[in-house]
């Protein structure tokens, strides 16, 4: 009877328990007007890659860090991230395009955002033998930016991935 007794009240204390427990919101605001996917046709409709990443067939990743005022518009980009020099340039432009379409939280003056993006050099059929030296000259000579130390996130917002592929 007193295993019955024990048994029972775990129960009744487990399920208060569990009613002490947040509720986990997965409605998230949209941070761009429009939504996710309006955010990354953007970024595919109006990013352009410059010829310089065009010859060097050039591929990688970049993170961006930006902050975006109450009235949706950009500022403070600090990079992350850049496997090259190279790749920043059409990505700050189009950030840049993007002011006034950032929505952040009322109670916010500022908010800061991460956002990936990643650029890849994807052939049309089978590569040129000239392609694939170029896309291995470029690996060899490319010019990473790095983080030498820790890098504060505070209170940011992780965007989806943006991937250009030309």
């Amino acid at each position: 009877m007193k295993k019955v007794l024990v048994l029972f009240a775990v129960v009744l204390l487990s399920r208060c328990a569990m009613a002490q427990m947040m509720p986990i919101n997965t409605d998230l605001p949209q941070p761009y007007k429009g939504g996710v996917e309006a955010m990354k046709q953007f970024f595919k409709d109006s990013l352009q890659v410059t010829p310089a990443i065009e010859a060097a067939k050039a591929s990688g990743m970049v993170i961006f860090k930006f902050s975006a005022d109450s009235k949706g518009t950009v500022s403070k980009m600090v990079v992350y991230y850049a496997d090259d020099v190279m790749l920043t340039e059409p990505i700050i432009d189009a950030l840049k395009r993007t002011s006034g379409k950032w929505i952040i939280p009322a109670d916010h003056k500022y908010y800061d955002f991460i956002i990936p993006f990643s650029i890849n050099y994807k052939p049309s059929g089978t590569p040129k033998a000239s392609a694939m030296q170029a896309v291995l000259d470029y690996q060899l000579k490319r010019r990473p930016i790095t983080a030498a130390d820790q890098v504060p996130l505070n209170a940011a917002t992780l965007l989806p991935t943006v991937v250009i592929n030309y």
